[in-house]
């Protein structure tokens, strides 16, 4: 087999881990969910796993991290193909968009993130607020645009607005998905949100 095709095989392999870590970590939390778990779900053997990956806290690192960069990403190419002249109202309607597309694009990530964050060890945690610190000054930096456009106070903490919103929005992984209780009474999605344009 060439080169390239074992290195497909190989990522292929470690996406298929890291996306039943991601499910397990999401509905079981970060202690029920043993390398044993993860292998099995993955269907490989245990010992198979440590050629992917050194450790259960290696897994959770990445998973930790995707949830978040994709939703990074996806926010800043969205609002960065705007022009510069772009209202406010159109700057954070388009990140809202792009962060809730993302987020739910990517579930099992993204739920595992919010939901197992506090239950790591510290220095996993520690390694990890970079990307999460960076995310959030994306949007103080996106909050920032909108003060200068005269449309949000400037005596306001922008960091405190965009830890608000990106609590709401992280909370549509619960009241958006069809088995919630919210969703059964209250029968939308985060797409339906948008159906206007008020």
């Amino acid at each position: 087999m060439n080169q390239p095709r074992v290195q497909e095989k190989e990522a292929t392999s470690r996406r298929i881990i890291l996306d039943c870590a991601a499910r397990l970590f999401r509905t079981e939390g970060y202690a029920a969910t043993s390398l044993r778990r993860i292998a099995a779900a993955s269907n490989m053997k245990s010992g198979s796993l440590y050629y992917h990956f050194a450790s259960k806290e290696e897994i959770i690192t990445e998973v930790l991290n995707m949830g978040v960069q994709r939703v990074h990403d996806e926010v800043w190419r969205s609002t960065a193909e705007l022009p510069p002249d772009a209202d406010s109202h159109t700057l954070v309607r388009t990140a809202v968009r792009a962060h809730l597309a993302a987020l739910h694009e990517l579930g099992d990530y993204s739920s595992a993130n919010v939901r197992i964050y506090g239950q790591v060890p510290e220095h996993v945690r520690n390694a990890h607020k970079p990307i999460r610190i960076a995310y959030e000054d994306l949007w103080i930096a996106l909050l920032g645009r909108c003060v200068s456009q005269g449309s949000l106070r400037g005596d306001v903490s922008r960091r405190f607005i965009s830890t608000f919103m990106l609590g709401a929005m992280n909370a549509s992984l619960e009241w958006g998905t069809p088995e919630s209780a919210v969703c059964s009474k209250w029968p939308m999605t985060w797409r339906s949100c948008f159906s206007g344009e008020s």
